[in-house]
């Protein structure tokens, strides 16, 4: 019988929470987690489950990639399936790092599962099948059955069929095929230049992919002249959250004064953030929204001065649509208070 191998992050590995991302990834003989309702239809023995942090991973890619690859090295697999990952971000990349690094070295097939708002997605698509999943882990059942599906198609040797009929995001890849209709190009573009004069719906045999392009803004004439304000994802917000940001999948963003403030103190400001340890954050919110390093740099003349707001959302699962909005809401203030540049603080 064939056989597969299955990657989990630590919270569907059954480790732990956040608390428990930085766990070093670790390879158990026996079906974990999902692993468990894979192997039910699967056709092949999941025989491991390797279980990595999303922390770990995260920060040390090539080095965890190294490791979990030494210790598939003897073992007998047909396949490789990570996730699903839902919308978690980190959880997506992780699942594309180490279905790509797989297929690389083993030359097996990979399969995982995200959501279409995660980076991963953009990241990956075009390396492996990644089949479009759910937001929340609500859809398990339906996300794993996909997975199963297109994985169970691979391991029987089955022509796998376009992406809109399989239900992975396409890969830029195009094959020749005979149409069931044999209806010759030349009639099927008349048909789609009448639909399209007519303003009748049609679908393009060559869709050409929208990406966003975000123009490089000029550089700051005179940094010691500029004002410059702090944005961050992290979750910073007075201890009550007046907003109610929400700690995951944001749809609400905030803006708190810090004019005349040195930095921002634990008990007075916390994160909400739910996609990491918070801990060190609300221990010193100033490791996520560097007030007191600004300041030092605004005293040294650095630059100009520090805006007297910053502003806050969380980035963990939150769309790209949500958060293009709240860019554009926050954008008025930035642009009535002349402000010259942000920085965006990473978490």
């Amino acid at each position: 019988m064939k056989k597969a191998i299955v990657y989990l992050n630590q919270f569907f590995g059954q480790i732990g929470g956040e608390e428990k991302a930085g766990f070093e990834p670790k390879i158990r003989a026996a079906q974990v987690g999902p692993a468990m309702q894979m192997a039910k239809t699967l056709h092949a023995e999941v025989t491991h489950t390797i279980i990595c942090g999303d922390n770990c991973m995260g920060s040390n890619p090539d080095e965890t990639c190294a490791k979990i690859l030494s210790m598939l090295e003897g073992l007998e697999f047909d396949i490789f399936l990570a996730g699903p990952a839902f919308q978690a971000g980190r959880y997506t990349v992780a699942c594309g790092l180490i279905c790509k690094a797989v297929k690389e070295k083993f030359g097996v097939p990979v399969v995982t599962s995200m959501n279409v708002e995660t980076p991963g997605v953009n990241m990956f698509r075009k390396d492996m099948y990644i089949l479009q999943g759910a937001n929340s882990a609500a859809k398990m059942r339906k996300d794993l059955s996909n997975m199963v599906t297109l994985a169970n198609k691979l391991l029987d040797g089955e022509e796998i069929g376009p992406a809109e009929k399989e239900g992975y995001f396409p890969r830029g890849i195009r094959h020749q095929v005979w149409r069931d209709d044999a209806k010759p190009a030349y009639e099927r573009m008349i048909d789609m230049l009448l639909k399209k004069v007519n303003g009748l719906p049609f679908v393009t045999e060559m869709p050409i992919p929208k990406i966003d392009r975000v123009p490089i803004a000029p550089a700051i004439k005179d940094l010691k002249q500029a004002k410059i304000a702090l944005l961050n994802t992290g979750g910073i917000v007075p201890v009550n959250n007046p907003d109610r940001i929400q700690s995951a999948s944001a749809t609400r963003w905030g803006r708190y004064n810090i004019e005349g403030a040195d930095g921002l103190e634990g008990g007075v400001f916390k994160t909400v953030h739910a996609g990491f340890d918070p801990a060190a954050a609300d221990a010193d919110p100033d490791v996520i929204t560097p007030v007191d390093a600004l300041r030092a740099l605004e005293r040294e003349n650095f630059f100009g001065r520090l805006h007297n707001w910053f502003y806050t959302t969380v980035g963990t699962g939150t769309t790209e649509s949500e958060a293009a909005r709240m860019a554009k809401e926050i954008v008025p203030y930035l642009k009535e208070d002349c402000v010259d540049a942000v920085i965006m603080v990473s978490t």
